[in-house]
């Protein structure tokens, strides 16, 4: 069985606590929270749940209570069925449209529309189905920057989950040199089925995805496949300011870094840490509390 705790608080307070928890270095894995809005018609009304495997111990209440820099609100604890609570939330969700794609889970039909492509990305173990918010805005901002004109040979999607921005990737520059990898050792697999299901080809050739399990830039297929003309990481604001100056030494001249996952508030410190290891920004797309980024790397000087 696996177990639930909730608090309810104005939203300021979850993103506070939010925000500290990825400052927590010594955090427990085993506990995943999120922070959301209760309903769309109480934007300021937000919730805070953690999920454990195992019933909360006095250790477990201690540190969620840490994160609340003002006193922590009452928490409700709840025993949960058997159940991959991913993999049921994403059931049955609606197909979505972002930019030059359209995303569905198996129950839908593709769109087959000219000009946009279809991926399907079933309900799964990995983040990154379309239907977030940042990974839709990632897809627009992708297809906005192939309008924009910009030239790809070389990218690299950092944190893939599902493969999807990926497999976006590829479609708008199919001549490029394709990497993806994930910390998660269960996205090599979520990211192979999803590349036969949509007929993304696996290898390390032009047109090709190479998929790797890596801790940020840390690995030789992602040193040795490098300089990137672009790379993607729809991740979380902690690692992408820590991972700022990693991404831009591995960044060509000129070359783009999409970065997502960070909610609105948490924009100035990565583009902090971006300004910081060189970066400038080129463009920013807003989706309901998230930030979408398109930072560049400056070129040589002639």
């Amino acid at each position: 069985m696996s177990w639930k705790i909730t608090a309810f608080a104005p939203r300021s307070v979850i993103e506070g606590a939010l925000l500290a928890h990825e400052d927590a270095f010594d955090w427990d894995p085993d506990i995943v929270i999120s922070g959301s809005e209760i309903a769309e018609d109480k934007p300021d009304d937000w919730q805070l749940e953690a999920w454990l495997a195992h019933k909360p111990k006095k250790a477990d209440k201690d540190a969620l209570a840490a994160l609340f820099a003002g006193g922590a609100p009452k928490f409700t604890i709840e025993e949960l069925p058997e159940t991959d609570w991913l993999v049921a939330s994403q059931e049955g969700l609606e197909p979505i449209r972002a930019g030059r794609f359209y995303v569905h889970t198996p129950e839908y039909p593709p769109l087959r529309e000219p000009g946009v492509t279809d991926f399907v990305i079933p309900a799964s173990q990995a983040f990154g189905t379309g239907q977030h918010a940042t990974t839709a805005g990632c897809l627009e901002m992708l297809t906005h920057m192939k309008a924009q004109g910009l030239v790809v040979r070389n990218h690299a999607d950092i944190g893939t989950g599902t493969g999807l921005l990926a497999f976006a990737a590829m479609t708008l520059w199919p001549r490029a040199l394709a990497t993806a990898s994930d910390i998660d050792a269960v996205c090599a697999t979520v990211v192979t089925d999803n590349a036969e299901a949509n007929g993304v080809p696996l290898g390390a050739r032009q047109g090709e995805l190479a998929m790797t399990i890596a801790d940020g830039m840390e690995h030789p297929l992602l040193e040795a496949r490098g300089p990137y003309d672009l790379i993607m990481a729809n991740i979380l604001a902690g690692p992408l300011v820590s991972l700022a100056p990693h991404f831009a030494k591995a960044l060509a001249p000129g070359g783009s870094l999409v970065l997502a996952g960070l909610l609105e508030t948490q924009e100035a410190a990565v583009r902090s840490a971006c300004r910081r290891a060189g970066l400038r920004l080129a463009a920013r797309l807003v989706k309901g509390d998230w930030s979408i980024l398109w930072m560049r790397a400056r070129r040589k000087q002639a």
